[in-house]
C-alpha cells in the first residue's frame, strides 16, 4: 500500500537517525556506504565550501530531502542549496528539510549497492525535477559524469577522467578530480 505525502514526512521526523526515501509512495531505506562512497562526498563537500559564499550557499551533504512530487523524495549524498531558497521554505520552525525546487548542483556517488539505482532512477528523477547539473561520481573508476541543463530541457552530458571541472550554475568553484579521488 504506498504511503502517502503526509505519512512520510510524520514518517521522516520521527526517525532522525535513519535515512529513508519515498520512491513511487514506497519507503526505502538508503543503506550504509562504503568508506570511499564516504570519504568522496565528504571532500567534495568540503572543497564546495570553500569555494561558496556561505550567505549564498549551503552544500547539504547526506541529509535534508529533494522532492520531485508527493510519491518521490530522495537523499542525494551532496547537493547546494541557495540560501534565498532556505530562507523562504523554512519560516516555520519544525519543517522536514525538502526542497521542492531545482537546485544548481546534485551530486550522486556510485557504491556498490546503489549504483543502478542512482543512475536509474535518481538521475531521472533529477532531470525531471528540473536540476541544472547533476553528478554522479564514481570514486573506483575515478571518473565524473557530469549532466548540465541546456536551454531548451535537455542535458548534455560530459564523462571526465581526470583534471578539473567547473560546475556550470555555481560562481567560481573549480574541483581537481584528480586530488578528489586520492
Amino acid at each position: 500500500m504506498p504511503v502517502s505525502e503526509q505519512a512520510y514526512r510524520k514518517f521522516a521526523l520521527e526517525h532522525p537517525d535513519e535515512k529513508w526515501e519515498l520512491v513511487c509512495g514506497e519507503l526505502r531505506r538508503k543503506p550504509d556506504m562504503t568508506w570511499e562512497h564516504n570519504h568522496t562526498y565528504r571532500t567534495l563537500g568540503w572543497r564546495l565550501r570553500q569555494h561558496l559564499d556561505e550567505s549564498e550557499y549551503e552544500v547539504i551533504t547526506d541529509s535534508g530531502r529533494v522532492r520531485r512530487s508527493a510519491e518521490n523524495y530522495f537523499i542525494p549524498d551532496l547537493y547546494v542549496v541557495p540560501m534565498e531558497q532556505i530562507r523562504r521554505l523554512f519560516a516555520e520552525p519544525g519543517t522536514l528539510e525538502s526542497y521542492p525546487e531545482p537546485l544548481p548542483l546534485v551530486c550522486e556517488v556510485w557504491s556498490p549497492s546503489t549504483g543502478a539505482y542512482d543512475v536509474i532512477t535518481k538521475l531521472a528523477e533529477y532531470q525531471r525535477r528540473g536540476d541544472r547539473e547533476m553528478w554522479l561520481l564514481h570514486p573506483y573508476e575515478r571518473t565524473l559524469r557530469a549532466l548540465r541543463r541546456q536551454p531548451d530541457g535537455t542535458y548534455s552530458e560530459t564523462v571526465y577522467h581526470g583534471g578539473t571541472v567547473r560546475p556550470a550554475f555555481l560562481p567560481n568553484v573549480t574541483i581537481d578530480l584528480d586530488t578528489l579521488f586520492d
